[in-house]
């Protein structure tokens, strides 16, 4: 892991200038950013609700593999290219008019690969788990 602790700005600036258009329209922001993870904010929108009003899981799922590009990136002191290799994804409950909250940890992190797993949290309440992996491209 890396010496310098990024800051939330640097990671923000990371989602800007790195992610499609899709993604920043989910409107994540960075809460909190160490060596070893990340908080993001996912706000509440309407838009991102599925028949019945809940949170969709697309979003979520978005939001979580997003939150571990950053919490990589963060535990190698900057951002490099990396592409998802797995992501599997559980949800526990729903989520209605409420912003959550991705924490991504750095469970192993390689020369080639890297391994996070991420809570999806509200009110301190787990949302959702997902587990994800990651090749490291250089």
């Amino acid at each position: 892991m890396t010496s310098h602790t990024m800051t939330p700005a640097e990671a923000d600036k990371i989602l800007a200038d790195n992610f499609a258009p899709w993604v920043l329209e989910l409107g994540l922001s960075v809460v909190e950013v160490d060596a070893e993870h990340a908080v993001l904010r996912l706000p509440w929108d309407a838009r991102l609700a599925r028949d019945g009003g809940g949170l969709s899981g697309q979003a979520m799922m978005a939001a979580a593999d997003t939150a571990t590009v950053i919490a990589i990136s963060a535990a190698r002191g900057a951002y490099g290219p990396m592409t998802t290799v797995q992501q599997s994804t559980s949800f526990l409950r729903p989520v209605v008019d409420a912003d959550v909250l991705i924490d991504a940890r750095v469970v192993k992190l390689g020369k080639r690969m890297a391994f996070a797993e991420i809570g999806l949290m509200v009110d301190d309440t787990v949302v959702a788990r997902a587990s994800t992996v990651y090749a490291l491209l250089g």
